[in-house]
């Protein structure tokens, strides 16, 4: 592997830093709700500060120790932030994903046992399978030169994914395409929705949504409870996420979860378990697909762990450099953009005064592209996470996953599922991205290119 030349410095789409007005100015005038936009150059400067211009008190806390501790929120002085909870609410109810303090402490309780259908051991086999039927489709698209969106394959294989994973059976592509369009609609409506209030609101002000948003929510859960049914109907009989979901009890009353419930809390699984994979996935393939110095070195990495064998579970955890590529890409394109939480009482955070209702902001993007925790922020180096350079890294700055006791618990299971796709799709196939310098990164509930990548393939 050695002989496979470095990649020169490369510096990846992303926006560009304005001042907190000419940000407000160009968000207002591009109209798509993306939240990145909104970032003035400051906030990639500041340990913690004032994030732009709104009515509302809005914070950004870029100190790793201090975001720790929010994000733990031992007191439960920062729950979820009421926009996010309000704009979530018609998808995913009071789900595990927006609950607070003793709400979410009992939901973890009784769904904890559902996590342990996401060791790796046992839930290999589903990702092996979504792939296996993923390749089979990307064969007949290069065979026939079909142009298709990157975005919409990757999120149908990683629904697919979670789908095996959650339910034990696979996603008919019919559905994943509704899921992927009707997710599509609500997450750009949603963020238009939370700009607005973000900029213009006082806190906790009622947010209306408009119909396309409450039709998309519909479509999507809808879709889940007929998978649920099919775990619902006597003498069913399963092992998976979903059966564990139902089988938990309030260890207080005794009560398990109501059917509107399960949607809700299966939800997250479903919903946060591709979305997020499928964001990663589609920058990780973006940047392999643009830089054929590093496709090498990933290439010659799997050629030589595998030694030409189908890629196992024990080879996707022998791919050192294929994981600090996918490390790099989550650094610089985290899924989960922002982690807001609001302040119940007034508070002083880092020597500054946040007053009561101010959005307390931690955002993995500005973290992880901030100038006094990283070198060289904005460029494409995935060796930063080798072992030779792990003095540089500065401790608790990288959290694509989160911090604390919220941290997602599906971190090792994407992690695979993201291995296993790049071994083998990029072993088996060459991805060309169609006009690659329109690319451009947006934010809304998740980060994802702000128009789909069309790309093609063929056959190595």
């Amino acid at each position: 592997m050695s002989s496979v030349p470095k990649s020169p410095a490369y510096r990846p789409p992303r926006p560009q830093s304005l001042t907190p007005v000419a940000a407000l100015v160009r968000v207002a005038l591009q109209g798509d709700g993306d939240l990145l936009s909104l970032l003035p150059r400051s906030a990639y400067r500041v340990g913690v500060g004032p994030l732009g211009w709104s009515r509302r008190q809005t914070v950004i806390v870029n100190t790793p120790e201090l975001a720790r501790a929010i994000l733990s929120d031992a007191e439960d002085v920062y729950p979820k932030n009421d926009l996010m909870v309000g704009a979530l609410e018609p998808l995913i109810g009071d789900s595990i994903f927006v609950s607070s303090g003793p709400t979410w402490r009992r939901q973890r309780r009784m769904i904890d046992p559902a996590f342990t259908h996401m060791r790796l051991n046992a839930a290999f086999p589903a990702i092996v399978g979504a792939v296996d039927e993923h390749e089979r489709e990307l064969d007949r698209l290069a065979a026939s030169g079909e142009t298709f969106s990157l975005d919409l394959a990757l999120s149908h294989l990683t629904a697919d994914v979670i789908c095996r994973a959650t339910f034990s059976t696979s996603l008919e592509s019919r559905t994943a395409r509704d899921v992927f369009e009707a997710f599509a609609v609500f997450e750009r409506s949603v963020a238009q929705v939370e700009l607005k209030r973000l900029i213009f609101e006082p806190a906790w002000a009622t947010i209306p949504q408009n119909p396309a948003v409450l039709e998309a929510c519909r479509r999507i859960r809808a879709h889940l409870g007929v998978l649920l049914d099919t775990h619902l109907a006597p003498g069913a009989a399963f092992d998976d996420i979903a059966s564990a979901v139902i089988a938990a009890r309030d260890t207080d009353t005794g009560q398990g979860f109501s059917r509107e419930e399960l949607i809700d809390q299966l939800g997250v699984f479903f919903l946060a378990g591709h979305e997020t994979s499928a964001s990663a996935l589609t920058w990780a393939f973006f940047l392999l697909a643009t830089q054929p110095g590093t496709l090498a070195r990933l290439r010659a990495e799997v050629e030589a762990v595998t030694g030409g064998e189908p890629v196992g579970l024990e080879h996707t955890r022998r791919l050192p450099y294929a994981r600090n590529v996918f490390r790099e890409t989550l650094r610089l394109y985290p899924p989960i953009t922002f982690l807001p939480r609001v302040a119940l009482r007034d508070v002083r955070i880092g020597g500054k005064r946040v007053k009561r209702g101010a959005m307390v902001m931690v955002s993995p993007w500005v973290m992880h592209r901030h100038h006094e925790l990283w070198s060289d922020p904005d460029l494409f180096d995935p060796d930063r996470f080798g072992p030779e350079r792990e003095q540089e890294l500065a401790p608790g700055a990288y959290i694509p996953f989160g911090i604390g006791p919220r941290v997602c618990v599906g971190a090792a299971f994407a992690t695979t599922e993201a291995m296993l796709i790049l071994a083998r799709f990029f072993r088996r196939y060459e991805v060309e991205v169609l006009d690659p310098g329109r690319v451009r990164p947006a934010a809304r509930l998740t980060t994802r290119p702000a128009d789909q990548i069309v790309v093609r393939v063929r056959l190595r």
